[in-house]
């Protein structure tokens, strides 16, 4: 059984840490509110102007729908990898960086075994996981998440699209953590470049007779680079709540953890409590008796 000073000083290091991830949590939970309002405020935003992108698009050849819309083979691959900048979430950013490992490991073996599969990381933790492994890291990004907005995220969707329209990559897929709600962070893949052409039954049900001015060919060119860069900021900010949420809900379950260890820990310092009280008081009693005898 260990000694009374040795639990006492487990007492004191758990209740300590209970206090931190308390406090973590709360910051967290004051955190994820905006997180989640700006989320919710970019979502039908976001997915109105792909819809109006969609409807558009659909009416013309691909090829006339810009450099972006170019369908190549996929020779050239570029992963763009959103994690956070600290720890403490749980397996938020483990998360991304597994499924990157997988989507390599399924679909694009044989351009990564040519050296082919190149990355764009922003959040430190792909960073620096990335870098370790040797992998072909072109560019990080960490800095967008101090004072996260649209203008700190548009130079990284400019740059890919420029790498793109260049041929440095002929295809570009979205790897970040949606937010589903405090609890629930959902790994999403999603197909970055080049824009996919609608769906033909989302062309029959949400087909609209716009009015072009001046036409329908440069209002997509115009449309595309910006839904572009609208996309990669609604992805930063799902990974950005979905970060809060994840680190809520991990600090929540380490402070409930440190409650039952003190619980236990106050249990195992009363029991050495009791051992050494009997232990004081047979050895006064035999004392006592060695004194009669």
């Amino acid at each position: 059984m260990p000694n009374l000073k040795e639990v006492r000083n487990r007492i004191v290091s758990v209740n300590s840490t209970q206090q931190i991830t308390s406090a973590m949590k709360m910051v967290s939970a004051a955190k994820l509110r905006r997180a989640q309002d700006a989320i919710t405020q970019m979502r039908p935003y976001a997915e109105k102007l792909k819809e109006i992108l969609g409807n558009l698009s659909s009416t013309i050849d691909a090829s006339e729908g810009g450099e972006f819309s170019v369908q190549r083979e996929s020779k050239k691959i570029l992963i763009v990898a959103v994690t956070s900048n600290r720890g403490l979430a749980g397996a938020f950013n483990s998360n991304v960086l597994k499924a990157a490992r997988n989507l390599v490991a399924t679909q694009y073996k044989a351009q990564d075994d040519a050296g082919n599969v190149a990355y764009i990381t922003i959040g430190k933790k792909a960073t620096d996981t990335l870098t370790r492994a040797k992998m072909n890291v072109l560019s990080s990004h960490n800095q967008v998440f101090d004072g996260l907005s649209f203008e700190k995220v548009a130079p990284v969707a400019e740059r890919i699209m420029q790498g793109f329209a260049a041929g440095e990559f002929d295809r570009v897929i979205l790897l970040y953590n949606r937010f589903k709600n405090a609890a629930v962070q959902i790994t999403t893949e999603e197909q970055f470049l080049p824009v996919l052409p609608p769906e033909k039954s989302a062309q029959k049900t949400s087909s609209i007779d716009y009015i072009f001015e001046p036409n329908k060919e440069e209002i997509v060119r115009e449309l595309i680079p910006k839904s572009l860069k609208i996309q990669l900021y609604k992805a930063v900010l799902d990974s950005h709540a979905a970060e809060h949420g994840a680190r809520m809900t991990a600090m929540n379950k380490a402070t409930d953890n440190a409650k039952e260890m003190l619980k236990e820990l106050r249990l195992s310092y009363n029991k050495a409590r009791q051992a050494a009280i009997t232990n004081e008081i047979l050895e006064i009693v035999g004392g006592a008796e060695a004194l009669k005898g």
